[in-house]
């Protein structure tokens, strides 16, 4: 019976042990979404997801990427959390979304549409230097890439493998030029998390047609809050 005693004494003060990581984990978390949330669309919950599969690629060599960048509240986040070893890399055009095509489906052609929307936030534009305030507070080294992904990404010259690529690109064009010129740099383990792959149908499309158009064997996952990602497996790019 002692023996007993003893081993379900030592469970459980691992069981509270492990517990209490996990909130500290969690609120260390929440107080990233609560100091970046002024600076990001996305909700908390989704926000704190987010981090906890950049934490899971954590391992992984190789920089970190997002496509997609608005006013930098969830790459801020991301950098925060990560540190200062890794370059962090943001691209976005900083005016808005390009028109929306068939392609994207006639939900995304209304959403443009409708901009008295409360959620169009002005077909999702901000100013570059709103990203670089918000970036300054996390003490990385970071780097800007402005302009249109189809002219930006086949002129940027990558200086290591990337460990997490986020893309929130939202539509098929953009969500195919990001994998296109970014998966064959991705890490053998790295993770590409594919914000609108739910919302948009084109951004779904792409990330299809990309992935059989290289024969990947890379396979989609989501989290319990429906955040879709990619864990690379195959060798294409490495």
């Amino acid at each position: 019976m002692k023996v007993i005693n003893n081993l379900l004494k030592h469970f459980g003060l691992r069981l509270l042990r492990e517990n209490g990581q996990r909130s500290a984990e969690r609120s260390r978390l929440k107080a990233l979404y609560l100091k970046y949330r002024q600076h990001t669309m996305v909700p908390e919950a989704i926000y704190i997801a987010n981090l906890e599969l950049v934490l899971k690629a954590a391992g992984i060599t190789g920089d970190i990427y997002e496509c997609g960048v608005w006013k930098g509240g969830m790459i801020a986040g991301i950098a925060e959390l990560l540190g200062n070893k890794r370059k962090y890399y943001l691209f976005d055009s900083f005016e808005g979304l390009p028109e929306a095509k068939e392609i994207d489906g006639m939900a995304a052609i209304g959403w443009q549409q409708n901009k008295d929307a409360p959620a169009y936030f002005d077909n999702c534009s901000a100013a570059e230097d709103q990203a670089i305030k918000v970036m300054n507070l996390t003490h990385t080294d970071y780097t800007i890439v402005k302009g249109w992904f189809s002219q930006s990404l086949p002129l940027h010259k990558a200086t290591g493998p990337i460990a997490v690529l986020r893309l929130d690109g939202d539509w098929y064009e953009s969500t195919l030029d990001c994998l296109t010129f970014l998966f064959p740099m991705v890490s053998y383990g790295g993770m590409i998390i594919i914000d609108d792959y739910y919302a948009w149908d084109g951004c779904a499309r792409a990330v299809h047609d990309y992935l059989s158009s290289i024969k990947s064997s890379s396979r989609i996952y989501k989290t319990a809050e429906d955040i879709a990602y990619i864990i690379k497996t195959d060798t294409h790019g490495n």
